[in-house]
């Protein structure tokens, strides 16, 4: 089975990537990298990560990565992103395309596929309205109520669930682990429950070392200037609070060592997610060996609050739930060894690709 794996890339990662490709050489080189650095690593396939002579793996929303093919292949003239992402997938005779960037290659992407291609999975966790991406022949994500929607517009949805990145193991052996609570992401007042956690949690800086890896938009970095002081950009601001403890964010690698000098990690949802939960972080958190604080709802089967992680309710319950942790080691790590075991073993790389396959 020929499968080729489609990734999208965030735009505050690609100076990093940059970086790394510019040292790697040719395509192939250039791919090492990506997949070395652990970016969506949960995502990434096993026969990505052994470097299977049959599986092909790519970003094709990132140019420099795209355009070193063509140049390998002597394409000539000057190809678009697309064209070149349809020409490696003929050139690979791919079986099965797995695309985690269907928004951005979606329907109409679809239409101009070489004959060689049978199946086309995409991969999309996040509410889309009227999305032109559900002409694949499947939609999958780990969260049942969204892919009840995606079938309500007439998509065909299953259930799949990211796996284990094996370079977490390193970073998870580490005991030294300076920093008592942790956030990686993104941070916008829209989301009104996470936006209100952390706050919650950054009233704390007097008693405890709490860093923020944010990553946010341009216009927030805008609005906390002089030029945003005053004007429509002031609602932008983050809360003081949360800039004092705030620092730059961290992708692949990075964050896996970030995550790995934490104590607690929190995570909390975004308003658009319901019930169900599953994002990232949880396989991040709990890969890399540190403690998981996340708010209550419907977790993966195999997931247990309480043994695994601990849960909140509400800001309010949150900062109890931090304070007890941090004051209790012995609950503390041995809930992160549950968790680090439950996530190695049940949601392992071996397992998620078994499972790939079966959607085939």
């Amino acid at each position: 089975m020929r499968v080729f794996q489609n990734i999208g890339v965030y735009p505050a990662y690609k100076r990093q990537l940059m970086a790394l490709m510019d040292a790697a050489g040719n395509f192939s080189g250039k791919v090492e990298a990506l997949v070395s650095d652990g970016f969506g690593g949960i995502h990434t396939l096993k026969p990505a990560l052994t470097a299977e002579p049959d599986f092909f793996y790519t970003s094709g929303d990132f140019e420099p990565l795209q355009k070193q093919w063509a140049l390998e292949q002597g394409v000539g003239g000057n190809p678009n992103l697309a064209e070149i992402l349809l020409m490696q997938l003929e050139h690979h005779r791919t079986e099965v395309f797995y695309n985690l960037d269907p928004v951005r290659y979606g329907d109409e992407f679809l239409s101009r596929l070489p004959g060689c291609v049978r199946r086309t999975i995409a991969w999309r966790a996040a509410p889309s309205g009227n999305a032109a991406f559900l002409k694949h022949d499947l939609v999958v994500n780990n969260y049942p109520s969204l892919a009840a929607e995606y079938e309500r517009l007439g998509a065909r949805t299953a259930y799949f669930h990211p796996g284990h990145d094996p370079k977490m193991d390193g970073p998870a052996d580490n005991e030294h682990r300076p920093i008592d609570i942790l956030f990686i992401g993104g941070f916008t007042r829209h989301h009104l429950e996470r936006a209100a956690a952390l706050e919650a949690v950054a009233a704390l800086a007097d008693k405890y070392n709490i860093v923020f890896n944010l990553d946010v938009s341009r216009a927030t970095k805008l609005a906390e200037t002089p030029a945003g002081w005053i004007g429509p950009l002031r609602k932008l601001r983050r809360p003081s609070a949360i800039r004092n403890v705030s620092a730059p964010p961290k992708f692949g690698r990075d964050m896996y060592a970030q995550i790995s000098r934490a104590k607690l990690v929190l995570n909390g949802k975004v308003d658009i997610s319901g019930i169900d939960r599953g994002n990232m972080r949880l396989w991040e958190t709990l890969g890399c060996g540190a403690t998981l604080v996340t708010d209550d709802g419907r977790y993966p089967e195999g997931m247990n609050p309480g043994k695994d992680f601990a849960i909140y309710n509400d800001p309010t319950s949150l900062v109890g739930v931090i304070e007890h942790l941090l004051s209790d080691a012995d609950e503390r790590h041995a809930m992160a060894r549950s968790g680090r075991e439950m996530i190695r073993t049940k949601f392992s790389k071996d397992v998620q690709w078994n499972r790939f396959k079966e959607l085939c």
